[in-house]
């Protein structure tokens, strides 16, 4: 075998590596062409309870203040809230949102919870990172 031969990715893999390409491809394309509805999205629920905010923070500290200055949270350590609201400024920066208008955590019947934008259109499953995570944000519920 030659060294030339020894550094280069096998032929196996490449013809493996785009047969998965071209399956995908082909498999998206065939969604597209025949119209094919998505599927695996949740089902839509009803809203048992919404509270809307200003979700505020620094990376680390973070708090939620309802537009009548009620003060939800205000913590040194956001934890996954934190991580939440920076990808929340992160969308804001993008879509060119000047200051910060409030958002909307709702609590659906079938247990999930939602964080939505108006501003943006943004919104997360907060359910979807896990029961841990989304204790985080049950709390806001509790005041």
């Amino acid at each position: 075998m030659e060294r030339r031969d020894r550094e280069m990715i096998p032929r196996t893999a490449l013809l493996g590596m785009l047969a998965l390409a071209l399956s995908a491809l082909g498999l998206a394309s065939y969604a597209s062409i025949t119209d094919r509805m998505p599927s695996g999205q949740p089902e839509p629920a009803v809203v048992l309870a919404e509270r809307t905010f200003v979700l505020d923070g620094d990376g680390v500290a973070v708090s939620a203040v309802q537009p009548d200055g009620t003060v939800l949270l205000d913590t040194e350590n956001g934890a996954f809230i934190a991580v939440v609201n920076d990808a929340l400024v992160r969308k804001r920066v993008v879509h060119g949102i000047q200051g910060n208008p409030p958002v909307t955590l709702s609590r659906l019947a079938n247990g999930r919870l939602t964080l939505s934008d108006p501003a943006t259109g943004w919104m997360a499953e907060l359910t979807s990172f896990g029961a841990g995570n989304a204790r985080h944000w049950n709390v806001l519920f509790e005041n």
